[in-house]
């Protein structure tokens, strides 16, 4: 039997590949929900998976909860900056614990993106590609919900604010990135060293402005500012200065194309079209 480990699997895209892998008929006992909080996990353990905590930065309990698996998906932490340490703690202990195939979930073209997240995915892929565990490397764009949050302001408001110029976004729903993510990790044949580009359908912010009008039903437009104009309204709207930081860093990107591709490597694993911002945005507010 093959046991497949997923990490940070109460969070919103370990979840989701969790309940990929069950909907897809992995066994549940054969499925590791590796989580820091045991509780949050209940409603996994009552179906039937094996529920083991362990915190990036433990060693001992990572190697622990990596007993007896054979592949694990390997969800980034959410930690900005001390990301590197932890996954290295993560592949160690998958090193020690004799498992066969990472999965990690990177960032779109991480090996080229200007985006400040970048760097901390890159030195993860090297770390992959210098151990000797199998890995395939799942670099993801940005999600559509990472503007949900924006569509009642933007709706109340008629302008969706941002610094991205006319850069185009292949986004993608979290949904569709944790469904890819649970189908590579659970192939019967998944080639060592496959990096896959998970994009979705580009769009402008002007046409995303769009794609909120239609799940608000408000008249929303795209207005486009500098940089520090950008920081100055986000600060002004009580946004913590590294989140602030982080999306500003992340529009700035975007004016370069950092989160464009025309990959169809997520149309191709999900075995059909992924959900457009439009789609992603409505199923997010309900």
């Amino acid at each position: 039997m093959t046991v497949i480990a997923v990490t940070g699997a109460t969070g919103q895209f370990g979840a989701a590949a969790v309940r990929t892998l069950l909907a897809r008929g992995v066994a549940a006992d054969s499925i590791v929900a590796v989580v820091r909080n045991a509780d949050k996990a209940a409603d996994l353990a009552a179906q039937g998976v094996t529920v083991r905590v362990a915190d990036y930065t433990d060693p001992g309990a990572l190697r622990t909860a990596l007993d007896g698996v054979n592949r694990l998906l390997l969800v980034s932490g959410s930690e900005v900056g001390q990301r590197e340490a932890q996954h290295r703690n993560v592949i160690a202990a998958a090193e020690a614990a004799g498992v066969s195939l990472i999965a990690y979930t990177s960032l779109l073209k991480a090996d080229t993106s200007t985006i400040g997240l970048a760097p901390e995915h890159v030195a993860t892929e090297r770390m992959l590609a210098d151990s000797p565990v199998a890995a395939v490397v799942l670099r993801n764009t940005w999600y559509w919900e990472n503007y949900a949050s924006s569509i009642e302001s933007a709706a109340q408001s008629g302008v969706l604010l941002g610094s991205g110029d006319d850069g185009r976004i292949a986004g993608a729903a979290r949904a569709d990135l944790a469904e890819a993510a649970a189908l590579v990790i659970s192939a019967p044949d998944v080639k060592d060293g496959t990096v896959l580009e998970l994009a979705g359908p580009a769009v402008t912010y002007s046409e995303l402005a769009d794609a909120i009008a239609r799940v608000s039903g408000a008249e929303v437009m795209y207005r486009n500012v500098t940089s520090a104009e950008h920081a100055e309204v986000l600060t002004g709207a009580g946004l913590p200065a590294p989140v602030v930081d982080l999306l500003v860093n992340a529009d700035a990107g975007i004016a370069r194309g950092d989160l464009l591709s025309d990959s169809d490597d997520l149309a191709r694993v999900l075995g059909r079209a992924p959900l457009t911002a439009a789609e992603a945005l409505q199923a997010a507010v309900g």
